[in-house]
């Protein structure tokens, strides 16, 4: 399963890690994903959406019956 958000895109970053010697050495930074379920073109799913689009309210909850 990809690390990526379903509603924005966004994915995992590269860089390097960094120590006091200046020595380097490559490392990843993952998106915050979070399962949640999600009304999409009127069924409910399950998604994987990051922190950033659930704070922001773009995604649209079902309704609890």
């Amino acid at each position: 399963m990809a690390k990526v958000c379903q509603i924005c895109g966004k994915g995992p970053l590269f860089g390097n890690n960094v120590s006091h010697a200046h020595n380097l050495s490559r490392r990843k930074w993952s998106p915050n994903l979070q399962r949640v379920r999600a009304n999409i073109n009127g069924t409910t799913r399950r998604i994987r959406v990051c922190a950033k689009c659930l704070k922001n309210g773009l995604v649209q909850k079902p309704a609890i019956p």
